[in-house]
């Protein structure tokens, strides 16, 4: 049941609990990922999923919930979180993402970015947009998952993406923190 006190990661799980049973498979993804991850260092004000599996009703699953639809978002008469699903593919810059983390609470399911995914991802608007609360974002991250975030891969997908020298700037307020 959802309500006013309903944390963002509370609304996730009956999200995708709900969308799951009814043959969907939605990521939670962007800026409510990384407050899954580091919800004491940054809070979305939305949810963002993106379908990878489609089934049937999820209208009506979300509808069961309480959600109504509003233009291209969801809204809950008892919540302030919206609810939104960004057309796919799941991908963080030009890398197709094919798998991400799977967590159980009791009998409900959520799938998220991994850890390292979802630095990438918070650093994906500071790399095309300069935009540095991305960059605070994806350090929240870091911080509170280091040990799930695989600094190589960022690393390498900040090459690719041509973007070495901010991810610098990154690995450097890594070692500062430190």
């Amino acid at each position: 049941m959802i309500s006013p006190t309903s944390s963002l990661t509370d609304i996730a799980f009956a999200v995708c609990t709900a969308l799951e049973r009814n043959g969907f498979q939605a990521v939670l993804t962007g800026g409510s990922a990384a407050t899954y991850y580091a919800p004491d260092a940054y809070q979305s004000g939305d949810l963002d999923f993106v379908i990878t599996v489609k089934g049937t009703g999820g209208e009506a699953a979300l509808a069961a919930l309480g959600f109504i639809r509003k233009g291209d978002f969801y809204r809950h008469p008892r919540s302030h979180f919206l609810l939104e699903f960004p057309s796919g593919p799941l991908a963080v810059g030009d890398d197709l993402i094919r798998s991400w983390s799977t967590a159980r609470r009791d009998d409900e399911v959520l799938h998220v970015l991994s850890p390292t995914d979802s630095c990438r991802d918070r650093l994906a608007s500071f790399l095309f947009w300069n935009d540095f609360s991305g960059l605070e974002q994806a350090l929240a991250v870091f911080q509170a998952r280091s040990k799930e975030v695989d600094l190589n891969v960022i690393e390498d997908w900040c090459r690719r993406e041509r973007h070495s020298q901010k991810f610098g700037l990154f690995a450097s307020r890594i070692r500062a923190a430190k």
